[in-house]
């Protein structure tokens, strides 16, 4: 710990490291075991992306909804309220016998998630203010942390052999228990944002609403799509949330601030989204070097862990957007060669992958609370809020529903070029995603297919994974450049300097 932070401080980090990594198993167990659920629950891909991106876009209910009082309720209060969702969130799956019930515990133990960064985000926000930067991205290294660990511990159940996927959903339990207890007792201190005298009005200002439209659009559009609510509905929701907000902040925003809104949607699905399906996506790849495929994960999330420990020296030097800009560079090359790498280049490429995605999450959130620090809580779980909305609803789906496209594309090329009747035998009837009407393989009557069917099926399969590769890694190419921009933009200001409550 820094010397500065005194002992207090310390058991504050600890905590908050503790539930960020409760998160990060939830994260990693749910990618390893989806394709169990696959064939448990006769999931099609898209239905698969559903369920991994519920598990990411509930959390901006709670990480904004808190956001907005957790300045009454406090911080001890809100982790609390994460660990009981957690806690409900699995007894649900235990006992889950299809679709939905795996949706609803995932997305409650989602609404755990986003509790939990409501509350440590902002905390550490307050305890470290000399170098949020360096904090952040310090507590965010539980993200990967807890994802080497769990990855390791559902790998070994694996390598075993013999174990229900209910064993792997089990391991969640521990991380919830370690923060649970080191919750008791604990004292936390109020947010920055009180201390320093800044009323509630001017924190809601910050964001203004424009952020929170985009927020509430965003929410709203999955919600109708569970509940069958029409585009009208649900748009005249969010059209009505957003008023409510206007009233309280009177203000549309700062522009900066909305940016980084708008930006922190193609990193989250570069990293998120991408993390959700990487074990699945790069299996083919890994089996051929006999590996199992959540080593891609386990050692791009090793990467994250040790590269996000040491971001400050970094940060110092390049400062936060400089940083980010780099990130996004080596992010998008990774991907991009990820998506065609074989054997041993696929090290090569996970890493350029995993040393850019280290950045993202802490850097940005230390981006907005040192531009924007009377937005308190709100500017910093907003951000991420928006981010894990664009992960969840759009990014995992995206990834998913590129899959079943490519797939059935490629079946109806087949079909004419062989004269085979493929895509009548094993597409599903149509379902709808997000994105619209689709259909997807049949993986029952895959798995029952003639030999020289499942090998067609199979290698069509291989080559829409790496397809989907390939159009998340324009999303990198995109934030890259509005990074430079940025750089260029502060560098007409005399360069970017972190804004400080009653400084300038």
């Amino acid at each position: 710990m820094d010397t500065t932070s005194g002992k207090g401080n310390g058991w504050l980090f600890a905590t908050s490291f503790a539930a960020i990594t409760a998160t990060s198993f939830c994260f990693i167990l749910r990618a390893l075991v989806i394709d169990s659920w696959g064939v448990d629950f006769a999931l099609s891909e898209t239905q698969k992306g559903e369920l991994l991106g519920v598990g990411l876009w509930p959390f901006s209910i709670t990480i904004v909804l808190f956001s907005f009082f957790i300045d009454r309720i406090g911080f001890r209060l809100t982790l609390w309220f994460a660990a009981v969702c957690h806690i409900l969130g699995l007894g649900l799956l235990f006992t889950a016998h299809g679709y939905w019930q795996l949706y609803a515990g995932t997305f409650i133990m989602a609404l755990g998630n986003g509790a939990v960064e409501a509350a440590a985000n902002p905390l550490i926000a307050t305890l470290f203010s000399h170098d949020k930067s360096k904090w952040l991205n310090r507590l965010h290294a539980a993200w990967p942390g807890g994802m080497i660990l769990g990855g390791l511990l559902a790998m070994g159940l694996d390598t075993a052999g013999g174990f229900d996927w209910r064993v792997k959903v089990g391991l969640m339990l521990a991380p919830v228990l370690v923060y649970t207890i080191l919750l008791i007792g604990r004292k936390f201190p109020v947010s920055e944002r009180v201390a320093s005298g800044v009323d509630y009005r001017t924190m809601l200002a910050e964001a203004g609403f424009i952020s929170a439209f985009i927020l509430s659009a965003l929410i709203m559009l999955e919600v109708g799509r569970v509940f069958a609510l029409s585009t009208f509905v649900s748009m005249g929701i969010a059209v009505a949330l957003t008023i409510l907000y206007a009233v309280l902040s009177r203000h549309p925003g700062r522009p900066l601030y909305i940016l980084l809104v708008l930006l922190m949607m193609p990193l989250a699905v570069t990293e998120l989204s991408t993390d959700s399906w990487i074990s699945s996506l790069m299996g083919p790849e890994m089996a051929k070097l006999g590996l199992q495929a959540g080593w891609v994960l386990i050692y791009t999330s090793a990467l994250v862990f040790v590269i996000r420990i040491f971001a400050g020296t970094l940060i110092k030097w390049l400062n936060p957007l400089g940083v980010l800009a780099m990130a996004s560079a080596l992010a998008a090359a990774g991907l991009f060669m990820m998506s065609g790498a074989t054997g041993m280049a696929i090290l090569a490429a996970a890493t350029f992958y995993g040393i850019g995605k280290s950045f993202f999450w802490g850097t940005a959130l230390g981006v907005a609370s040192e531009q924007f620090p009377k937005g308190g809580a709100v500017t910093l779980n907003m951000l991420a809020g928006g981010g894990m909305l664009a992960a969840g609803i759009v990014g995992s789906v995206l990834l998913g529903a590129a899959q079943d496209n490519s797939t059935r594309e490629g079946l109806i090329r087949h079909d004419a070029a062989h004269q085979t009747q493929l895509v009548g035998t094993y597409l599903t009837q149509e379902k709808v995603s997000v994105f619209g009407r689709y259909k997807a393989l049949d993986e029952a009557k895959v798995a029952a297919a003639p030999a020289a069917d499942k090998a067609v099926l199979d290698g069509l399969a291989n080559g829409a994974r790496k397809d989907a590769l390939k159009e998340v890694a324009l999303l990198p190419v995109l934030t890259f450049i509005a990074f430079l921009g940025m750089i260029l933009y502060f560098r007409r200001k005399g360069g970017y300097k972190p804004i400080v409550i009653g400084g300038h």
